[in-house]
């Protein structure tokens, strides 16, 4: 597998974020869709070997970097041992343990030198565009807090690879496709009004606030419609993924371009 091409680290909460999301998503291929080929590289005859996700969304087994210290922090060293002496599924799930333990370190390793001063990407309803702007938080600790909600709003590695439901859920129009907007269903698949729905999103508005559409870096904004993919839970303006509420509310799994291109690889 050819090394990701090397590039200037990521130093806002956006692109650090980024960074983390595409790592994620390489670990989740290499121990889900690509996890024959994965398994088949871990040879306990080899030397120390590690599993890397690399931000363009690949992954690699390979020996750890030779420098000492390392550029960016290790992920879990001589995972190839273990794989012979365990269930196949208790040791794919002993790696996502170390894969998420090392995804957190890298992210906030990276955001260790945070300014106080941020650029971020935003949605200006004057000139109907993102523009860039400067944002000063009131404290390096605010900007971790923020990276920290983002990467929190996403399941972990072991839950996906285990199969688990993340403790922390996003509201759902029903049991099937996610979705947001000026209306919600409830919990016996009615829709409630515009005046209902917004009384209940007023609590979530400061947790959803922070969400990021996976294709245009957009914030959340509760006017405009969103859809969550099923597969890897993250969040995309309709408009984005061509999807409206209307066809929203036949899709009973949603699976983002990203994760039906993965599916299709597969086949």
């Amino acid at each position: 597998m050819e090394m990701a091409p090397i590039s200037s680290p990521p130093r806002t909460v956006e692109e650090i974020f980024k960074d983390y999301s595409g790592r994620r998503t390489g670990i989740i291929r290499a121990l889900t869709f690509d996890v024959d080929e994965f398994y088949a590289l871990c040879d306990p005859e080899k030397e120390n070997l590690c599993l890397y996700g690399h931000p363009n969304d690949s992954w690699e087994v390979t020996l750890p970097a030779e420098e000492v210290p390392p550029e960016l922090p290790e992920p879990a060293l001589g995972i190839n041992f273990a794989r012979d002496g365990m269930v196949r599924r208790d040791w794919l799930s002993l790696v996502a343990m170390h894969s998420d333990s090392w995804l957190l370190s890298v992210a906030f390793y990276l955001a260790a030198p945070f300014n106080r001063n941020e650029r971020c990407k935003q949605w200006d309803d004057d000139d109907d565009a993102f523009v860039i702007r400067w944002i000063r938080y009131s404290s390096t600790a605010r900007g971790w807090k923020r990276l920290f909600n983002l990467i929190n709003d996403l399941p972990t590695v072991f839950e996906v690879v285990t199969e688990r439901k993340p403790v922390k859920e996003k509201p759902s129009v029903d049991s099937g496709s996610k979705s947001r907007l000026g209306t919600k269903r409830s919990s016996d698949g009615q829709v409630k009004n515009n005046k209902l729905a917004d009384e209940a999103y007023m609590e979530d508005e400061d947790e959803h606030s922070e969400t990021l559409c996976g294709t245009c870096g957009g914030n959340y904004n509760a006017n405009e419609f969103w859809i969550g993919c099923d597969i890897c839970e993250r969040w995309y303006h309709g408009k984005c993924v061509k999807i409206t509420p209307a066809k929203a509310e036949n899709i009973k799994q949603y699976k983002c371009p990203s994760c039906s291109g993965m599916k299709k690889g597969r086949m």
